[in-house]
């Protein structure tokens, strides 16, 4: 009835599941992270990050660049960032120039740098306005 045999089933279960990786407030990282998952970060981390999606917690540290699919940062960076989706929350600190194609920023944030939207050729995909700008969400 079924064609995967329970062993294979646990296996692509686990496989499934560890597609998220945390590292913890205790956590100090001195070197690059590059992963094809999500991340939570709580620790600090001395070097670039790399990810499909990046979550920051409010007592983390990020030195180095962060690239991501998407970002939501909510504490301390010291870099450049580039992502395509891109929330700053209140509580972040941002040292560094943003690249981003949507970005939205909650009243009280921190951001020493330049913003600079991104584009792939004439626009990025999805994410300019009906009249072909691109979108800043200020959110309260």
């Amino acid at each position: 009835m079924f064609s995967k045999k329970p062993a294979q089933q646990e296996r692509s279960l686990v496989a499934r599941a560890s597609t998220f990786s945390v590292i913890g407030p205790d956590v100090t990282i001195k070197g690059d992270i590059t992963a094809s998952a999500d991340l939570h970060v709580d620790g600090r981390i001395e070097g670039d990050i790399a990810c499909s999606s990046l979550v920051q917690g409010e007592g983390s540290v990020v030195v180095g660049a962060i690239e991501a699919e998407s970002a939501r940062l909510a504490g301390q960076v010291r870099g450049t960032i580039t992502a395509r989706d891109l929330v700053v929350l209140k509580s972040a600190r941002i040292e560094g120039d943003v690249h981003y194609d949507a970005l939205t920023i909650e009243q009280g944030a921190q951001v020493e740098g330049r913003f600079a939207h991104r584009v792939r050729g004439k626009h990025a995909e999805g994410t300019p306005g009906e009249d072909g700008e691109p979108r800043l969400t200020l959110a309260s």
